[in-house]
């Protein structure tokens, strides 16, 4: 399902695609309150959930989001492509850890969102 510099990776649990509007500064309303609108372009933020990870399933993923940008290939809801690639920046990654058993990390899991460029 996603692919992360042309490697595929775990599929997320959670898999939201948004896609975003981004307006340019002249982008404002005039006296009779309509919008005067400068659409510079639209993007992609992919918000993705994991389960229960091992470390080195976590580690797989957290390395592969570490470069400041990176291809994603994933679905596009808008598009209709299921191979659609873009790149891609990470923003916050959350990973609380859920047990140690017999000295084994078991990780709850990983919250991270793709913005495109």
């Amino acid at each position: 399902m996603l692919k992360i510099n042309g490697t595929p990776v775990k599929a997320p649990s959670v898999f939201q695609a948004d896609i975003s509007d981004i307006d340019g500064e002249g982008t404002t309303r005039n006296a009779r309150g309509d919008l005067l609108r400068d659409r510079l372009s639209v993007k992609r933020k992919l918000n993705c959930e994991w389960g229960p990870l091992t470390m080195a399933e976590i580690s797989t993923l957290l390395q592969a989001v570490q470069s400041v940008f990176f291809s994603v290939t994933y679905p596009d809801p808008m598009t209709g492509s299921t191979t659609e690639t873009k790149t891609f920046y990470v923003g916050d990654r959350t990973s609380p850890l859920l047990l140690i058993k017999d000295g084994q990390y078991l990780w709850k899991g990983l919250k991270m969102n793709l913005i495109e460029k």
